[in-house]
C-alpha cells in the first residue's frame, strides 16, 4: 500500500459517508448568496424626490428636471424669500421614494441619498470587509482547531446574526451586523470546502469541487425570486435567513477531516473516523497498523517542516504568527503559488461580485438580471466539469479569464438601443468568471499542502475580499456618469489575471501534497504512470530525480 493519505481515500471511494459532507455543505452554499449580495435588493439605488417642508408655500422648483430620474439626487430645492423676494436654495432633509419596485429598503428607511449615498456601497462592502478581516485568521483557526469545529461555530453564529440583523432599529447596528456576518462567511464556506475536499478521493475531486458551486447558483436565483415576492426589506431578510437554522441537524452527522487529524497527530480519532467511513461506504480498509503507519509518516513530515520553519529560541506568540504568514513565501514553489493565487483571487472576486451588483447599470428589471446572473453560474458547475476533468485546471482557468476579458471589453461598444446585447455580453462575462471562481478554488486547494492548506487558501481569500470590497465602490463611483468604465476596468483586470496563471503547473490527476517538502519536490505530473520519475527536494532547495511508484488513481475503492 502506498504511504500517502490519498490512497486511503481511494480505498474508501465515494459513498454515504462522503455524500453527507457534500450534501450538507451544498445546502449551506445555497443559503449564503442572498446575504453576500443582499445590497442588490436591500440597499438598491431607488428613484426619489425631495420632500418639501410643510411650511414651504412659495416653492419654485427642485434642482432636478425629471422628478423620477435617479441620476439627479434632488438634494436641494429653491424657494422665494417672502421678505427680500430673492430666490433661495435650501437643502433637502427628507425625500419621497418611488415604491413601484421596492416597498421598503435600507436606502429609503434610512434616507441613503445625497451626502449619505456612500452608505449604500458601505452596506454591501462591510460584508466584504468582514470577509477580508476573517481571512486573516479563519485559515489559522481551521488549521489549529479543525475543519469541523470552525464550520460548526461559524454556521451557527451566521444563522443567529442573519435573523437578528433583520430587526435592528438603527443603521449603525445594521452595518455592524453586516460586518460580523461577513466574518463568518469564509469561516463557514472556505473551511467547509476544505473539509469536503479532504474527504474526497482524487478522481472525484474535480467533479465534486466544481459541483459545490451549483447550489450557490440556485441560491442566487432563489434570492431573486424571494425578492420579487417580498418587497419589504426586513421581512425579506427574515425569510431568507430562517432556513440557515436547518443546517444545524447536518452538524450532528458530520465529522472531522481524518486527513487533518492525521497531520496534527490525533491518530486514534482519525482511525475512528476512517472506520466509520468504511462502514458507511461498505468497503474494507487495510489493518489499523498500516493506516497508523501512513498517518505517522504524514505527521512526521509536517512536524519536521514546522521545526525547520520556526527559529530556535523564539517562542513568542507574535513570532509564531509571523511564521504562519512567512511560511507561504519561504520556498520557491510556495512563493510562486501564493503570489499568483492572490492576484488571481483578487480579480475573480472583484469581477464575480461586481458583475452581480451591476443590476443598476443593466437597463433591465433587477430581479430578472439577478436571476440571469445566477443562471449564468450554472454552466460553470455542470458543463465545465467534464472539460476541467479532461483538460485540467490551468488551461481552463487561463482560457476563461481571456474570454471573459474579451466579452467585457467589447460590451461598451454595443449600440445603446440594443440593451439585450449589452446584457448578454455582461451575463456571458459573469458565466466565464463563475467558471474561473469554481475552478481556481479547486486549483488553489490542490496546489497548497495539507499542513498549511487553510493558510494558503486564507491568504488568497484575503486578497479576494479586497477585490470584493472594492467592487461596490467602483460601481458607485461611475455608474451614473461613465457606466462604460465598469466593463473596461473589469475586462482589463481579467486579462492580467489570465496572464499571471501561465507560470503555474497542472495539478490534474496528482495527489494532494501533505507537506511543503512534497510541494517542492514530490509533485506528480499529470497522467504519471508507474516507473516514471518525480523530484525530491534536497536540503539545498534544489531537486533531484528518483524513481517511485505512482498511486493507481483509478483503483477500485472496494479493494
Amino acid at each position: 500500500m502506498e504511504d500517502d493519505f490519498d490512497t486511503i481515500l481511494t480505498k474508501l471511494g465515494t459513498g454515504k459517508w462522503n455524500i453527507i459532507f457534500i450534501a450538507a455543505m451544498s445546502y449551506w452554499y445555497s443559503l449564503v448568496p442572498s446575504h453576500a449580495v443582499a445590497g442588490v435588493f436591500l440597499a438598491p439605488l431607488v428613484n426619489h424626490t425631495c420632500h418639501l417642508p410643510s411650511n414651504t408655500t412659495t416653492f419654485i422648483s427642485t434642482n432636478t428636471t425629471t422628478t423620477h430620474d435617479i441620476d439627479d439626487d434632488s438634494c436641494s430645492f429653491v424657494v422665494r424669500d417672502n421678505t427680500t423676494g430673492h430666490l433661495v436654495e435650501e437643502l433637502c432633509t427628507q425625500w419621497d421614494f418611488d415604491t413601484s419596485t421596492f416597498v421598503s429598503t435600507v436606502t429609503s428607511e434610512f434616507q441613503l441619498v445625497c451626502e449619505r449615498r456612500y452608505l449604500r456601497a458601505t452596506y454591501q462592502s462591510l460584508y466584504m470587509f468582514g470577509m477580508l478581516v476573517a481571512a486573516c485568521f479563519s485559515g489559522y483557526l481551521a488549521d489549529r482547531f479543525g475543519r469541523y469545529t470552525i464550520v460548526a461555530i461559524s454556521t451557527v453564529t451566521y444563522s443567529i446574526i442573519a435573523v437578528g440583523s433583520a430587526w435592528l432599529p438603527s443603521l449603525s447596528w445594521i452595518l455592524a451586523a453586516r460586518f460580523f456576518l461577513g466574518t463568518m462567511h469564509p469561516a463557514s464556506l472556505l473551511t467547509g470546502f476544505i473539509l469536503v475536499m479532504e474527504v474526497t478521493e482524487v478522481r472525484m475531486r474535480a467533479t465534486i469541487g466544481i459541483a459545490q458551486f451549483i447550489t450557490w447558483s440556485f441560491g442566487t436565483m432563489l434570492f431573486s425570486g424571494m425578492a420579487y415576492l417580498v418587497r419589504e426589506w426586513r421581512l425579506l431578510q427574515t425569510v431568507m435567513s430562517i432556513p440557515c437554522f436547518l443546517f444545524i441537524p447536518c452538524l450532528c452527522v458530520m465529522g472531522e477531516s481524518p486527513r487533518w487529524l492525521a497531520v496534527v497527530g490525533q491518530h486514534q480519532r482519525a482511525l475512528k473516523e476512517l472506520r466509520r467511513a468504511a462502514k458507511w461506504n461498505k468497503v474494507t480498509l487495510p489493518p489499523d497498523q498500516e493506516l497508523l503507519a501512513i498517518m505517522q509518516k504524514v505527521q512526521e513530515q509536517a512536524s519536521t517542516n514546522k521545526q525547520n520553519i520556526t527559529s530556535q529560541g523564539i517562542c513568542s506568540t507574535l513570532q509564531q504568527l509571523i511564521n504562519k504568514v512567512t511560511v507561504l513565501f519561504r520556498t520557491p514553489r510556495m512563493r510562486l503559488v501564493t503570489i499568483i493565487m492572490c492576484v488571481a483571487h483578487f480579480v475573480v472576486a472583484m469581477l464575480f461580485y461586481g458583475l452581480t451588483l451591476a443590476a443598476s447599470t443593466s437597463g433591465i428589471n433587477p430581479f430578472l438580471f439577478l436571476a440571469l446572473s445566477g443562471a449564468a453560474e450554472i454552466p460553470s458547475s455542470t458543463f465545465f466539469i467534464p472539460i476541467v476533468t479532461r483538460y485540467g485546471r490551468k488551461k481552463i482557468t487561463i482560457i476563461s479569464y481571456f474570454l471573459c476579458a474579451a466579452v467585457l471589453l467589447v460590451q461598451p461598444l454595443a449600440p445603446s438601443d440594443l440593451t439585450w446585447l449589452a446584457v448578454t455580453l455582461t451575463i456571458t462575462g459573469k458565466m466565464l468568471v463563475s467558471c474561473v471562481y469554481s475552478v481556481i478554488t479547486l486549483y488553489n486547494l490542490e496546489l497548497n499542502p495539507t499542513e498549511i492548506r487553510s493558510q494558503g487558501l486564507g491568504a488568497s481569500l484575503l486578497t479576494s475580499r479586497c477585490g470584493a470590497f472594492l467592487a461596490p465602490f467602483i460601481i458607485s463611483a461611475v455608474e451614473k456618469t461613465h457606466p462604460w468604465v465598469i466593463p473596461v476596468v473589469f475586462g482589463l483586470s481579467a486579462l492580467v489575471a489570465g496572464a499571471v496563471i501561465l507560470p503555474l503547473w497542472e495539478t490534474q490527476n496528482t495527489r494532494l501534497p501533505d507537506t511543503l517538502a512534497e510541494l517542492e519536490g514530490h509533485i506528480l505530473p499529470p497522467n504519471t504512470t508507474e516507473g516514471q520519475t518525480k523530484s525530491s527536494y534536497n536540503s539545498t532547495g534544489k531537486t533531484k530525480a528518483k524513481s517511485e511508484d505512482k498511486i493507481n488513481l483509478t483503483e477500485d475503492a472496494s479493494m
